[in-house]
């Protein structure tokens, strides 16, 4: 997920998406001027048999008051399932509100544990849940909201071997999740079942939020992206940030469409896809339509090969391109006589703030990119070995990359100062 910029291409205006990196063009799909409109689609819940408590009366009244939902359509929001990937930035707020709202079964799909780091946004979460699995912490606050919600957990990694049996029980799919080759995993297999996939993307202070194959002939992911960008090219939420009330924006609007879809109210998102900018508080909406020439999904393939990332950590797909050194092999060097190395740091200013491995010279990665640092680390690796760290090693990666271009060698330090804080020096803050 990254930030991009806007480009004029011919008959329509295509977008540089919010998940996409500078560069890499979107599918031929998404308009600003289409005629392409969403058809209103109810999912199969069958509300026979179905009935309403005098708690569940008292609780869902303000639903039941509504004409658009009434009882019938909180009959059908009780009967239907959903099944959310991802219990993060996105899933806190869409499992929180699809709990409130009465859908009456809850999946749950993660398999990491709740850190300090994921408070700030992850809002399910609390700190005394910290260190234990996600989906614990997520049933817990879900009952709590709504003890009527049946939560069903699993607690694993969604896989090709595993998503098409987890996925056919639901009605639909919410995408909470921040990485490319599951995107394409819920997508194709969603695509096979024949079940709606509600999509939403955040980075930084940009989000975007959509409906995926809605029915047979909606679009779906590979409309919007036929292909993955080239592993490291697009910063996780860990290494580029994101401003807490994003993904409570975007999730929140997830959980809309799926009440919508459930209840069969409303226009949904399919075929549209909804752009939004914290910063100047913009919605914009671009038209996505089928792309009549993307490849007919057959069965679910090996994404991690797909996306080119070969299941290695966040961060780490581009450093084996580079050069590497572990964090240990740089602390002995640093111990010892210094004179014939330099340490680069290419995060962001804050970053530094929080944490820095002594004796780092911080130059960003972005001065780097555009050049205008060049100069200054010719002058800093004249004559010395070149050592460059980031947060993780996928930005320094790239800037040895970078600077390898204009004849500058150097080595890369696998980890970054995460692995240096986790390996070597525990005082260094981690983030």
């Amino acid at each position: 997920m990254a930030a991009g910029g806007m480009a004029d291409l011919g008959q329509g205006r295509f977008l540089s998406l919010v998940i996409e990196p500078p560069g890499f063009r979107p599918g031929s799909g998404i308009w600003e001027n289409g005629d392409l409109e969403p058809k209103p689609s109810m999912l199969p819940p069958d509300t026979t048999g179905i009935s309403l408590s005098p708690d569940e009366v008292a609780r869902y009244s303000r639903h039941l008051i509504l004409p658009e939902v009434g009882m019938e359509g909180q009959k059908r929001l009780k009967a239907a399932a959903v099944l959310c990937v991802g219990t993060g930035g996105l899933g806190s707020p869409l499992l929180l509100y699809l709990a409130a709202a009465g859908v009456g079964r809850l999946g749950v799909v993660d398999f990491d544990v709740v850190d300090h780091s994921n408070l700030q946004r992850q809002v399910i979460h609390g700190t005394s849940w910290v260190g234990k699995p996600k989906i614990e912490s997520a049933k817990a606050r879900i009952l709590e909201i709504n003890p009527h919600c049946q939560v069903d957990l699993y607690e694993t990694a969604l896989t090709s071997e595993n998503a098409l049996e987890i996925i056919a029980g639901y009605d639909l799919v919410c995408d909470g999740t921040d990485n490319f080759p599951t995107r394409y995993l819920v997508n194709d297999a969603c695509v096979l079942l024949g079940k709606p996939n509600v999509y939403g993307s955040i980075f930084r202070f940009e989000g975007q939020a959509t409906v995926f194959n809605l029915t047979s002939e909606s679009p779906n992911y590979r409309d919007l992206f036929p292909e993955p960008p080239p592993p490291g090219m697009v910063p996780s939420c860990a290494e580029g940030g994101v401003v807490g009330v994003l993904p409570g924006i975007i999730g929140v609007i997830q959980a809309t469409e799926a009440i919508k879809i459930i209840t069969g109210i409303g226009t949904t998102l399919s075929g549209r896809l909804l752009l939004f900018d914290a910063l100047a508080m913009k919605f914009r909406e671009l038209k996505l339509r089928p792309n009549p020439e993307r490849p007919v999904i057959e069965k679910l393939i090996d994404y991690q090969e797909f996306c080119g990332v070969g299941g290695s950590a966040p961060g780490q797909e581009e450093a084996g391109s580079v050069e590497s050194i572990s964090v240990g092999e740089l602390k002995a060097l640093l111990d010892g006589d210094t004179s014939g190395l330099v340490l680069i740091d290419v995060r962001n200013p804050p970053e530094a703030d929080i944490a820095v491995i002594p004796g780092a010279i911080l130059i960003p990665l972005d001065q780097i990119e555009n050049g205008t640092a060049l100069e200054r680390v010719q002058q800093l690796a004249a004559g010395k070995t070149l050592y460059v760290h980031c947060k993780l090693g996928g930005r320094s990666a790239k800037a040895l990359i970078a600077l390898k271009r204009s004849g500058i060698d150097g080595i890369n330090v696998a980890g970054g100062i995460d692995a240096w804080s986790l390996e070597v020096d525990s005082s260094v803050q981690r983030y």
